[in-house]
């Protein structure tokens, strides 16, 4: 009796770090996916994606603009190119790498994910995206257009 009641926990065990696993799973899921999709329609051939409203309207380059050509660039192992075309785009894709990581690792163990973000820590990245905008758009920062 004591041996079935063992492998009932293991089993127990096991669906429930199945089921921890399963979020996370799926967003990685979606984000492979989405990276595919960016590796095989490539964004540097024009009309395959829409043409950033801000840059059609303003001629000014968002903080956005060239993420698709850096993600392009970076699934196809071309890192200085993804560096160029949007540097914090490349931040960004190293950052959910690592979060994803240990996401994935708390989940296993059984442990949430805790983000303890303060004020600051978004006000650093805001402040940060706007300096890369405007430096971006400035005659001096031509080598950050995408």
């Amino acid at each position: 009796m004591q041996g079935v009641n063992a492998d009932s926990h293991r089993v127990t065990s096991y669906a429930a770090r199945t089921g921890r696993l399963a979020v996370p799973a799926g967003v990685l899921a979606a984000v492979a996916g989405a990276f595919a999709y960016v590796a095989a329609v490539d964004p540097n051939e024009p009309g395959h994606y829409p043409v950033c409203p801000l840059l059609r309207l303003t001629g000014l380059y968002c903080p956005g603009c060239g993420g698709l050509r850096s993600a392009h660039a970076f699934v196809h192992g071309d890192f200085l190119t993804a560096l160029q075309a949007n540097a914090p785009a490349v931040l960004g894709y190293l950052g959910f790498a690592v979060l994803w990581t240990v996401w994935v690792v708390r989940a296993a163990r059984g442990r949430p994910l805790r983000l303890d973000l303060r004020p600051v820590h978004l006000w650093v990245v805001g402040a940060s995206l706007l300096v890369f905008t405007v430096v971006r758009n400035l005659p001096f920062g031509g080598w950050l257009h995408p």
